[in-house]
């Protein structure tokens, strides 16, 4: 089973940045909440699973090729690439998680 890697996901200008975000009642504010440390947290994880799905293929290259000695390298590289993947999807669903309640909050 073959399973195709995950692009990369390209993000609007100024993403990032600091942007104008608008209250409920019609006034704006400048704010910095951090959107470069969580867009970083997530380019990292997006980094690791491509890293390690590459490493998982080469492994599984080199042994069917018979051109390594340590049959052990692929299982572990499959153990990897399937671990940075769980990671970013739980990354994805605490981020969503997250959304959700502060879209629940009460102004």
């Amino acid at each position: 089973m073959f399973v195709d890697p995950i692009q990369l996901m390209q993000f609007g200008e100024g993403f990032g940045t600091t942007q104008k975000v608008s209250s409920g009642v019609g006034q704006g504010i400048k704010t910095d909440i951090g959107q470069t440390v969580f867009a970083d947290v997530f380019q990292n994880a997006i980094n690791d699973v491509i890293q390690t799905e590459d490493e998982y293929q080469k492994a599984k290259y080199m042994l069917a090729t018979g051109q390594t000695d340590d049959a052990h390298t692929e299982p572990i590289a499959a153990a990897k690439a399937q671990l940075s993947v769980e990671l970013l999807v739980q990354l994805r669903n605490k981020a969503l998680e997250a959304y959700n309640e502060i879209m629940r909050i009460n102004l």
